[in-house]
């Protein structure tokens, strides 16, 4: 291993050497810096790695809590719910009671606004875009006949939020993040455009930053007046429930409620699923609206399906029984979340603390850490973790069209690797980032 030169480093406040901030070092320094850096990173590629961070996957051991939902039923089970309704049949497009009433509950809103759909929200999302581009908003003219249709996006945001949209054609216009949401004066600006048609919005947790609109921020949403009367929020609260901490845990207020005080309760459309909460991809999910909203839904739900799949809904109402039973559920969850989390900004607190070389959120829960490179570096980085073995997040997937402005937000899944594979990657991608930034930095010298 090469030795470092003791320029290279500074006393902190107790006294101890630390690295001096990259930005600060000169030219023999950062050659002599980048040389011990890769030496580290071909050993690190010789360890044939096989790691995936790509995605916020809950892990076997989440998925494994849930099993016993699976062995409610018997030969000799009652198949009728709480309203006689035998769950095994045709009927109740909405969903049945219990469903609605469980969804309801955990979004804070009467089941007579909730449909129950379902394994995801993601579809339901979809959906509700092509029923728009197809058959218009309420009545409205169809998206397909007008000659523009845009849609605000908040980024850094949800990949697939702008995969749909891009998938129908729809402009994206990007609305830059702030500590407590989007920024609501450009939201506010550009709702004055008839052409734009809506807004993506992750508000608790957000997928990636994970932070939770602001009271003001929802405030604002909740009294938009937008130019197209067939202009919705897309109020994606996929993780109203998935607090890491008990004594630490953000609030959001229930925009449907605070919408109908404004007059405006058609400009809201909620969704939700379980899909992180019992299984990935076998879940209950729901849209949560207007009664004039859920209306325009169901005619073409009428159309398109004669009822979804009853037996899911019954089995999560009997296995969670109500929001008391999800909440305990999630601190299941958070317990094998909180130590994944708390490890990996521990490695990028103790690796990358007071280089200058990078940012990270710490948020109290959801799926994600966020991390800011030196602009430039992201998809370098993204790529070296990629040669050693590790595949995280493309780079620039939290913009629209994948086109990150600054080239720096990485976003980090933690929920899917064990603790040691975990601990693995964490020391790969600071040195990944380590490395990266050197050679940036080098450029300019």
């Amino acid at each position: 291993m090469l030795t470092v030169s003791c320029y290279m480093y500074q006393k902190d406040e107790g006294g101890y050497e630390v690295m001096k901030p990259y930005g600060e070092l000169g030219k023999e320094e950062l050659l002599a810096l980048k040389e011990q850096l890769s030496l580290q990173y071909e050993e690190a590629k010789g360890k044939g790695l096989q790691l995936d961070m790509s995605r916020g996957k809950p892990s076997a051991e989440q998925l494994d809590m849930t099993m016993p939902m699976m062995d409610i039923f018997n030969r000799d089970f009652d198949m009728r719910d709480e309203q006689g309704v035998d769950v095994r049949n045709y009927g109740y497009l909405e969903g049945i009671i219990g469903a609605r009433r469980l969804l309801g509950d955990m979004l804070g809103v009467d089941p007579e606004h909730i449909i129950v759909f379902g394994t995801a929200s993601l579809s339901v999302m979809y959906d509700t875009v092509s029923r728009s581009v197809t058959h218009g908003v309420m009545g409205s003219t169809p998206w397909c006949k007008l000659d523009k249709v845009k849609f605000l996006c908040p980024a850094p945001g949800y990949d697939r939020h702008f995969a749909i949209t891009e998938h129908f054609g729809i402009e994206m216009i990007t609305i830059p993040m702030n500590a407590d949401g989007p920024d609501m004066d450009l939201v506010e600006e550009y709702v004055k455009d008839p052409a734009v048609k809506g807004i993506w919005c992750v508000p608790m947790y957000t997928n990636p930053l994970g932070i939770t609109y602001s009271e003001e921020v929802c405030k604002r949403m909740a009294d938009l007046n937008p130019a197209a009367e067939d202009f919705r929020i897309y109020w994606d609260n996929a993780y109203c429930v998935h607090h890491l901490y008990e004594d630490k845990q953000d609030t959001l207020p229930e925009i449907l409620s605070m919408c109908r005080a404004n007059g405006k309760e058609d400009m809201v459309l909620i969704f939700a699923s379980t899909s992180k909460i019992s299984f990935a991809g076998a879940g209950i999910s729901c849209i949560a609206a207007s009664l004039g909203n859920l209306d325009w839904v169901k005619k073409s739900m009428t159309i398109q399906i004669i009822s979804h799949d009853k037996i899911n809904q019954f089995r999560h109402v009997l296995y969670f029984k109500d929001l008391d039973g999800i909440k305990e559920h999630m601190k299941k969850h958070a317990a094998i979340m909180r130590p994944k989390f708390d490890l990996v900004l521990e490695t990028l607190d103790r690796e990358l603390g007071g280089l200058g070389i990078g940012t990270w959120t710490r948020p109290l829960g959801g799926y994600f850490i966020s991390f800011n490179s030196m602009d430039g570096c992201a998809k370098a980085i993204v790529e070296k973790c990629k040669e050693a073995g590790v595949t995280m997040t493309g780079a620039g997937a939290t913009y629209p069209y994948k086109k990150d402005p600054h080239d720096s937000n990485i976003r980090i899944a933690p929920s899917y690797p064990t603790l040691e594979e975990l601990k693995i990657t964490g020391e790969l991608f600071v040195l990944c980032v380590k490395l990266v930034s050197v050679e940036k930095l080098l450029e300019n010298k």
